[in-house]
C-alpha cells in the first residue's frame, strides 16, 4: 500500500516506451495560435495580457542586455505552468516531479547566466565570492562558502519544483484515500474529509502556478547578478 502511493511518479509506458516524451510536447498543443485579427478571442486576449504583464515584471530589474532572455523565460514559465496544472487531471503523469528533468532546465539556464558574467564582466562575477570589507583572516572560509552557495543553486532550483510538486501530490493522494476508506464507516468524517481534499486542490492549483514563477523568477535573478 505504500509503495502504491508513488506509482503515480514513475514514468508511464506503452509496450516499452516511455511516455514521457509526449507528456512534455502536450501542453504546447493547448496554447492557442495567435491570429492576425484586431480582435481576438477571449482566450487569446486574456494570454495576451498575462505575458505582456510578466514579461514586464520580469525584465524591470534587467538592464537591457538581458531583455533578449525573455522569450525563452517566458516560454518556459508558459511550459511549466501548464505541465503542472495538466498534472492536477486525473490519471496524468507530471513530468517536473521528476528531478532529472527539473534539473535538465536548471543546470544549463543556471551555467549559462554565470557563464555570460564571467564572460562579459569578469571581476563583478568573481567579486560576489567575496563580500567587500571581509577581514582578512574569513576571506578563504568566505570564498569556500560562496562558491559552494554558487554551485548549489541548480541544485536548490530543481530540488525546490521537485519536492512541492511531490509533496503536494502524494497529500492528495492520501487524503483522497482516506475519505474513500471512511466513506462506508464514517460517511460524516468522510464528507469533512472530501472538503478538506477540494481546499487542497484548489491550494495545489496555486502552487503549481507559483512554483513555475519562482523557477524563472530565481533564474531572471541570477541572470540580473551577472548582466
Amino acid at each position: 500500500m505504500i509503495m502504491s502511493f508513488f506509482d503515480q511518479f514513475l514514468s508511464p509506458s506503452l509496450i516499452g516506451i516511455p511516455l514521457i516524451a509526449l507528456a512534455i510536447l502536450t501542453p504546447w498543443l493547448t496554447f492557442p495560435t495567435p491570429t492576425n485579427r484586431w480582435l481576438n478571442n477571449r482566450l487569446i486576449t486574456l494570454q495576451a495580457w498575462f505575458i505582456n504583464r510578466f514579461v514586464y515584471q520580469l525584465m524591470q530589474p534587467i538592464n537591457l542586455g538581458g531583455h533578449k532572455w525573455a522569450m525563452l523565460l517566458t516560454a518556459l514559465m508558459l511550459f511549466l505552468i501548464t505541465i503542472n496544472l495538466l498534472g492536477l487531471l486525473p490519471y496524468t503523469f507530471t513530468p517536473t516531479t521528476q528531478l532529472s528533468l527539473n534539473m535538465a532546465f536548471a543546470l544549463p539556464l543556471w551555467f549559462t547566466t554565470v557563464l555570460i558574467g564571467m564572460l562579459n564582466q569578469p571581476t563583478i562575477a568573481l567579486g560576489h565570492l567575496l563580500p567587500e570589507g571581509t577581514p582578512t583572516p574569513l576571506i578563504p572560509i568566505l570564498i569556500i562558502i560562496e562558491t559552494i552557495s554558487l554551485f548549489i543553486r541548480p541544485l536548490a532550483l530543481g530540488v525546490r519544483l521537485t519536492a512541492n510538486l511531490t509533496a503536494g501530490h502524494l497529500l492528495m493522494q492520501l487524503i483522497a484515500t482516506a475519505a474513500f476508506v471512511l466513506l462506508t464507516i464514517m460517511p460524516t468524517v468522510a464528507l469533512l474529509t472530501s472538503t478538506i481534499l477540494f481546499l487542497l486542490t484548489i491550494l495545489e492549483v496555486a502552487v503549481a502556478m507559483i512554483q513555475a514563477y519562482v523557477f524563472v523568477l530565481l533564474l531572471s535573478l541570477y541572470l540580473q547578478e551577472n548582466v
